[in-house]
């Protein structure tokens, strides 16, 4: 892990299965433009709506599977190694990273969930689905996590969290949309501090420097 405090440029590849708001809201910050260079970005999907997003902004990108054309997951973590990724961010990913990946950047992936865990995670708890189980808990409030990634989901370590009020909501769309501005800070906030070196492990709990 990081142990000094010096700012670096790094390269951060972005996973992305939807539409890519939290590519967009990493692209758009100011304070990571001399932080980071994004390259690349990279879906589960042929045809994913964040690679328009690449695409206007240059960024090269691929798609993840077994049909000709794919980067295949067994040749993943070469890949990545051989585009000299420094971080890997799952921006609305929605597939479990294979163990190569997970052993090779260890501690060098975070994920982002919207939702505060450990509630409200696990298998098949993305998305709405997530907005829906908070709705249904009688939740007084909900927010956003983002954790380094381990092999299973949402089970990592969490870095950092921001709770919002969402006692005056009523379907689980409202609640996204709230939680969804919360994600657009937080996630590249997590993104400075990785890039600064502010990201620590003391006595096995994971820290974050001023």
């Amino acid at each position: 892990m990081h142990n000094d405090f010096r700012a670096i440029v790094i390269k951060v590849a972005v996973f992305v299965s939807g539409r890519g708001s939290n590519l967009q809201a990493v692209l758009n910050s100011q304070k990571l433009k001399k932080l980071i260079v994004v390259d690349p970005v990279i879906s589960d999907k042929k045809d994913c709506k964040a690679f328009q997003i690449a695409s206007e902004n240059s960024i090269e990108f691929f798609s993840l599977g077994d049909a000709e054309g794919f980067i295949s997951y067994s040749s993943l973590a070469d890949f990545l190694k051989s585009r000299d990724v420094d971080l890997i961010v799952l921006a609305g990913f929605l597939k479990l990273i294979p163990n190569p990946v997970i052993r090779e950047f260890k501690n060098r992936i975070i994920n982002i969930h919207p939702a505060l865990l450990p509630a409200f995670g696990g298998k098949g708890m993305y998305g709405m689905n997530v907005h829906k189980a908070v709705l249904n808990s009688s939740a007084k409030v909900s927010g956003a996590t983002v954790h380094f990634v381990d092999d299973t989901y949402d089970t990592g370590k969490i870095i950092a969290q921001r709770k919002v009020d969402i006692s005056d909501l009523d379907s689980a769309e409202a609640i996204a949309e709230r939680v969804l501005k919360i994600e657009h800070e937080l996630l590249p906030d997590v993104i400075e501090k990785f890039a600064s070196n502010k990201i620590i492990f003391n006595n096995n709990k994971v820290e974050v420097l001023n």
